[in-house]
């Protein structure tokens, strides 16, 4: 076969296949695979009849495909998979090709594949791509990372593909080296598992505590999606409250049993901030409340036996719901500044050197978590590359300062009422911890060292010397290694 394909794919399910028709759509030549080659039979017959793609059904007739330096996106299941389509590769490439990984791979993954790759002469980049079925197809946000090298051989195309802010700027730039592509995107990710927690605590403190309608919830939401919390996660909630079963003619979020499901990349975010030691409390909590959400027979059970408060909502219910709103939305700033804190220890700690400004910029469209903020986002790291955390930017400052008195009404009445609110209610509390002086943690330093002779610094005294007390009198002056992990 000659060569004519710009880049191919191998993995045609539902983002690989839209991906793929993004890229004809854009006057690219792409080439595909899929290992059940009969997907590949269908597809071609189906929506990609027509289109400047072609149907390949082996790794030796893909690459026979491509015009030099060859170009490969895998869009597989994450781990094992990508190893085994690489695998299936590298025979028949050559130095210079390129090899892309677009799926949820974890970043230390991305590390060691880029690491691999390029002792082999290949040329490998680990991309982050959000936006779903829609955003695939239409343009999505792309956070390439990997081989610097290689960037220059990509980059119009997933420029190309990708979605636009409403300048015309490419939700998609090269981010680092290594895993820094998949790094970011895993990040999003946790971020996406924190909005989608605080929407869905929203949700039940207006059904269950105000007793607010499906149709009152499709207004709310349609109203908050032309101020301060415009984003897609704000819109398609709106469109769901809205939805009936075209069946039973009852509203469909109604039948969905509240049992949620995760792949993973949530859990890898809370456990690169542990390893790093970040407090990202907010997308944490998203976590163990899927992890309890889970829990649907135990839960069944406890109902019938724990009891909670019987209090009932006696307020001005459109007060609160304007308080909601105000919650929501100091809470995602909280969100976002734990998620660049956490981006800003991994970057510092690999030198990636990330452009802040620039991720805001990806997330501006295509993704799952574009918004509007992310504007201001983008503004405060361009006022101040070096800004430590959000909360410190006027912008935000402000912000979190008007919505606090409805913040704390919120949480007050959901702990009244006996509604969990665990990743807004965390959010609130990392605000109290990170705008305290004096935290007591000179207590906990003092119980560590009094059990574990652990030791302790001393205000009195310049940092990084280091005390230990004979608290009972019998422990004698040997103390502990002093570190942190």
């Amino acid at each position: 076969m000659s060569e004519a394909a710009d880049i191919g794919l191998v993995g045609l399910a539902v983002m690989g296949e839209n991906l793929v028709l993004n890229m004809a759509s854009k006057g690219f030549t792409v080439a595909v695979y899929n290992r059940t080659t009969k997907k590949v039979d269908d597809f071609m017959e189906g929506r990609a009849a027509g289109k400047t793609i072609i149907g390949t059904h082996t790794p030796e007739e893909l690459v026979a495909s491509l015009k030099s330096p060859r170009r490969i996106m895998i869009m597989v299941k994450a781990g094992k998979p990508v190893d085994m389509v690489i695998d299936g590769l590298l025979p028949h490439l050559d130095k210079g090709d390129i090899i892309i990984d677009g799926g949820n791979s974890e970043f230390p993954d991305s590390v060691r594949r880029t690491e691999d790759l390029a002792a082999k002469g290949i040329l490998f980049i680990g991309t982050g791509v959000s936006g779903g079925e829609e955003g695939a197809l239409k343009g999505p946000s792309i956070m390439p990372g990997g081989n610097p090298d290689a960037w220059p051989h990509v980059k119009d195309i997933f420029q190309g593909i990708s979605a636009q802010t409403e300048k015309g700027e490419p939700c998609c730039d090269w981010v680092g080296r290594g895993g820094a592509g998949h790094f970011v995107k895993m990040v999003h990710n946790g971020i996406e598992y924190g909005d989608m927690q605080m929407i869905c605590e929203t949700y039940q403190m207006m059904k269950d505590g105000l007793g607010m309608s499906n149709e009152e919830l499709h207004e709310v939401f349609s109203k908050w999606n032309e101020g301060v919390l415009d984003s897609y996660l704000i819109e398609i909630t709106r469109d769901i409250f809205g939805h009936k079963d075209e069946e039973s003619g009852k509203h469909t979020v109604d039948l969905i049993m509240d049992r949620a499901g995760q792949k993973g990349t949530g859990k890898w975010t809370a456990i690169s901030a542990l390893e790093i030691g970040q407090p990202l409390t907010l997308i944490g909590e998203a976590v163990f409340a899927r992890c309890i959400s889970a829990l649907k027979e135990e839960r069944v059970t406890a109902s019938k036996t724990l009891n909670g408060p019987t209090a009932k909502f006696e307020g001005d219910k459109a007060a609160m719901v304007a308080d909601l709103e105000q919650a929501l939305y100091a809470s995602k700033i909280v969100s976002y500044a734990q998620g660049y804190q956490l981006m800003r220890a991994v970057s510092d700690e690999r030198e990636w050197e990330l452009n802040y400004g620039g991720i805001a910029l990806m997330w501006r469209g295509g993704c799952i978590i574009r918004s509007r903020f992310l504007n201001n986002i983008r503004d405060a790291f361009e006022k101040d590359p070096q800004l430590t955390n959000l909360l410190l930017d006027k912008f935000f400052e402000d912000a979190v300062e008007n919505a606090q008195a409805s913040w704390r009404r919120v949480v007050s009445s959901a702990v009244t009422l006996g509604i969990p609110m665990p990743a807004i209610g965390a959010a609130l509390a990392y605000y109290d911890g990170y705008r305290t002086e004096r935290l007591p943690a000179n207590l906990l330093q003092a119980q560590r060292d009094y059990f574990g002779a652990h030791t302790y610094e001393r205000l009195d005294k310049p940092r990084g010397e280091f005390f230990h007390t004979n608290w009972t009198g019998r422990g004698g002056t040997t103390s502990s290694t002093t570190y942190d992990v």
